[in-house]
This record gives structure tokens, C-alpha cells and sequence, in this order.
């Protein structure tokens, strides 16, 4: 088991994304627009050998800022954890909590290939499809897995079911206030008809991060999301 640790941190730092360590930490913050206010979002990705395997941890809070915090004053904190693996991240628990509102919790049992999702206390359990992830883990999943040309499939739950997203992969030059990043480009496609959206620019030369999401959601909110600041850490703290 110890060899297989050590051939997928070879196998990281063999790939053309790594041109330097593994990161231990990454926090990431962002600007948040919407339509009806401003906000802001802290996420931090921990990275931690335990055993024989790599695990991850993805924390996220967001708030609206200014004006708009007087009108929503509640924050939206996300999570996901799970296990690093040469097809990705490979999460095992990730939940989304509203305020004061009961969270939306998702548990992966990949041994039984199966997943129970429990949305506003209602609990149901269904077939795992391989590779499934949740939007959390899906923002930085490529940063350990391969991403072919021109486009890709996984399946993603959103806390109360699991759909297949398929994305068309481009490039592009974003405008930020870190200054221009190259990017891929990943926009899921959407039937026709479907007022969903969601669309997510990678770094292409800083470990694939996800540096701006725009999405809209199910109650027709649009959302966008665009990186601020980055820091990032190679070794864990002593």
C-alpha cells in the first residue's frame, strides 16, 4: 500500500499540471454578483496524507456584503471531503447549509455503489454512478485528473438527486484582479429549453483552480463568482 501512495505522488508530479509540489492548503476568495445584490465567498482545500491514501477537505462560506447583507443576512457554507485518486477526487460526505435552514447532506458509499442524499429531511438512496461528484468537489477535481480536448462527462449530485453534466472544453484569456489568467473553459450543456447554467474557468497554469463560475440556478438566480485572491501553501504547518 505504501508503493501505491508513492506511485500517485509520482504520478502527480509527473503530470503537466504540476509543475511544482502538491499544494497542502489552498484558499481561494472570491467576488460574488448576483442579480439583486454583492457578495463574497472563502473557500479552503486541505490536502493530507493519512494512512495509505491522500484525503481531501473543501470548506466554503459564503455572505453577501453591503446592502444586500441587510437583506440576506445568512450564510451558505459548503463542504466536501473524500479521497484523492489517479481519476479524480473521490468524495465520501458533502453537505450545503442555508442559514438556519436543515442541511442538504450527500453520503457516498462506493463499496455498495450507492448514495444517500437527504434534502430538507427527506432521505432517499440510489445507484452511485463511477466518477460521481458533488459541485464542490467538481470546482477542483481537475486538478487531478486529465481533462480530454473538447469535452467531458461526470455525474454530479446537487444534494437531492445525481444527473449527468456534460461540458465543452475551450480556452480563454481571463481579466481579473490577479491580472490575466489563462484558462480552460468548461460549459455544461444544458437541454434545450433549460434555464440552468453553469459554467467554470480552470487556471490553466496554476494547478487547474477554479478562478470564475457563472451559474444560473433552479429559482432563476444568476450567479457569478470570480476569483480575488489566491494563497496558496506546499507544506502543511508544523
Amino acid at each position: 500500500m505504501k508503493r501505491a501512495a508513492l506511485f500517485l505522488i509520482l504520478w502527480l508530479l509527473g503530470s503537466p499540471v504540476y509543475a511544482t509540489e502538491i499544494p497542502s492548503r489552498i484558499e481561494i476568495n472570491y467576488h460574488v454578483i448576483t442579480d439583486i445584490g454583492e457578495g463574497e465567498i472563502s473557500e479552503v482545500m486541505e490536502i493530507r496524507h493519512t494512512g495509505d491514501h491522500y484525503r481531501y477537505s473543501i470548506n466554503s462560506v459564503a455572505q453577501a456584503t453591503g446592502m444586500y447583507k441587510l437583506i440576506e443576512p445568512n450564510r451558505i457554507v459548503r463542504h466536501s471531503e473524500g479521497f484523492i485518486t489517479e481519476q479524480g477526487l473521490q468524495p465520501t460526505r458533502a453537505y450545503e447549509k442555508r442559514g438556519k435552514k436543515i442541511p442538504s447532506l450527500a453520503v457516498f458509499d462506493w463499496a455498495d455503489h450507492s448514495i444517500t442524499l437527504n434534502h430538507m429531511g427527506h432521505e432517499i438512496t440510489t445507484k452511485l454512478p463511477y466518477g460521481t461528484l458533488d459541485r464542490l468537489s467538481l470546482s477542483y477535481n481537475f486538478m487531478f485528473a486529465t481533462l480530454p480536448k473538447k469535452h467531458v462527462e461526470r455525474y454530479v449530485t446537487n444534494g437531492h438527486d445525481v444527473q449527468l453534466s456534460r461540458f465543452t472544453i475551450t480556452e480563454e484569456i481571463l481579466d481579473t484582479r490577479l491580472g490575466a489568467i489563462k484558462t480552460i473553459v468548461l460549459t455544461r450543456q444544458e437541454e434545450q429549453g433549460s434555464k440552468l447554467k453553469r459554467k467554470l474557468w480552470l487556471a490553466l497554469n496554476n494547478h487547474m483552480l477554479p478562478v470564475r463560475i457563472v451559474s444560473v440556478e433552479e429559482n432563476g438566480r444568476e450567479i457569478e463568482k470570480i476569483v480575488s485572491g489566491i494563497n496558496i501553501r506546499y507544506k502543511p504547518e508544523q
